[in-house]
């Protein structure tokens, strides 16, 4: 049974010990793949020697490895971007370049999503090989703040192995360091319930130095306020300004409303209280949050108006044709969970 045609992309940085073993585990993880694949390693402008050993082992291994260049270092969201903009088949499989991702998992990602008929398949590395300090810990917090605002349940938000239907995928546009949101974004054009997880290999790192920190929880708390507006005011972006400034007038108003009954009714003076101050600004902010709020649907009016861009999408089934007898085959001892998000 043939499966859908497959792409998986790679970003790389400064992973110049790690590229050889790298293509070896890819070929030898996909050499029985039962459909079309290709793999596109992004070196996103690399210092040390990448550049010169990708070239190297694209020449070595064939056609089905692909090496990009970016000019610079953009990021590891910019580069995991580029790869998936030069995908062309139905379905994209990401994973870092560190080999801390097992590419052995890959076929059977593939498989368990189509089974599943899920738009996004997340890794979850249950047995995470990381510092508890630098790496694991500061995960768990980001994880757990994720989970409460975008209401995405998942366990593991930043493992980048993963598997995406192509034309989903491709919806979203990923900026800044979005990458690790990139499950939050996806229910922004599909349902949650077809975002799904399950447990993979995560092996300890022998080559290289690691890229990330503590530091990067406070990053994800900024990053989280606009995965938060997105997802629930993208197009309705007057609602989220309308509700602040309400109940801000609110306030203000009651503490305008005591201000006047102290004044008129028990006689008291009012002039230098502070508190006059605070609900008058109070009143004043109101009305600016609502008037953006006004602008604000003005331009998203404008964006849909003017763009390609629709307010909805039609979904494409896929060309791959469902067979039971393809998933029978028992999942690996080593996997023997996996889940399904909740929905929102």
């Amino acid at each position: 049974m043939q499966l859908p045609s497959l792409t998986i992309v790679v970003p790389v940085y400064n992973e110049e010990d790690n590229i050889r073993p790298l293509f070896q585990a890819l070929r030898d993880a996909m050499i029985g793949y039962e459909g079309e694949w290709k793999a596109i390693l992004v070196n996103d402008g690399s210092v040390d020697d990448t550049a010169k050993t990708l070239t190297e082992c694209v020449a070595e291994f064939g056609p089905q490895f692909i090496h990009i260049e970016l000019q610079r270092n953009f990021g590891q969201t910019a580069a995991m971007q580029a790869g998936i903009d030069a995908a062309n088949t139905e379905l994209i499989a990401t994973m870092d370049g560190d080999l801390q991702n097992d590419p052995a998992d890959i076929p059977r990602l593939v498989k368990e999503l189509l089974s599943r008929d899920l738009d996004l398949l997340q890794g979850w590395r249950k047995n995470r090989q990381d510092k508890l300090m630098s790496r694991k810990f500061p995960s768990r917090i980001a994880n757990k703040i994720i989970q409460r605002v975008s209401g995405v349940k998942l366990d593991d938000y930043g493992c980048s192995l993963k598997v995406y239907r192509a034309d989903v995928v491709k919806q979203i546009r990923l900026y800044g360091e979005m990458h690790r949101f990139i499950p939050v974004w996806m229910a922004t054009v599909c349902p949650p319930h077809r975002i799904g997880q399950t447990v993979v290999n995560h092996r300890a790192r022998t080559a290289g130095e690691s890229k990330y920190g503590i530091s990067r929880t406070f990053r994800v708390i900024i990053d989280l306020v606009s995965v938060f507006f997105f997802l629930k005011f993208r197009a309705r972006p007057g609602h989220f300004f309308g509700s602040i400034g309400l109940w801000v007038g609110s306030i203000g108003g009651i503490l305008l409303a005591y201000l006047a009954f102290t004044k008129y009714i028990l006689g008291e003076d009012i002039g230098n209280r502070p508190l006059l101050l605070i609900s008058s600004l109070l009143i004043i902010a109101s009305l600016q949050f609502l008037t953006t709020g006004v602008l604000s649907e003005i331009l998203s009016r404008i964006f849909f108006q003017t763009t390609n861009v629709k307010s909805y999408k039609v979904r494409q089934p896929l060309s791959f044709e469902y067979s039971p007898e393809l998933f029978e085959e028992q999942p690996d001892d080593s996997h023997p969970e996996s889940s399904k998000t909740d929905d929102t």
